[in-house]
């Protein structure tokens, strides 16, 4: 099963309007494999819930998940990061108030 298949079951064509966001910014093809995983992982870990009806602090969650309980490094900590805030904002259209992603 491909990991993107979750995005799919949590809103039908996400995956469509996360690559069509990745190509109107045109981020090469890794950047798009990047936050593909991250975004995903972040639905999996949600149980699949509409990405939509989730809040700032289930990032947060997840952000804290990747650093305490999986270690993650910085370096893919913050493409974490960065998959979440451009999925919310070129993605999904919403915008948080500054500071409510740091983990």
């Amino acid at each position: 099963m491909d990991i993107t298949e979750a995005l799919e079951q949590s809103q039908p064509g996400l995956v469509s309007r996360v690559t069509g966001a990745i190509r109107k910014h045109q981020l090469n093809q890794r950047a798009e494999q990047t936050y593909l995983h991250w975004i995903s992982r972040f639905v999996l870990f949600h149980d699949l819930k509409n990405p939509e009806t989730l809040q700032p602090g289930d990032r947060q969650l997840f952000l804290a998940y990747l650093s305490e309980r999986l270690e993650v490094s910085r370096a893919r900590l913050n493409q974490a990061k960065q998959a979440l805030t451009f999925f919310y904002e070129d993605v999904l259209g919403r915008t948080e108030p500054e500071g409510i992603v740091a983990a």
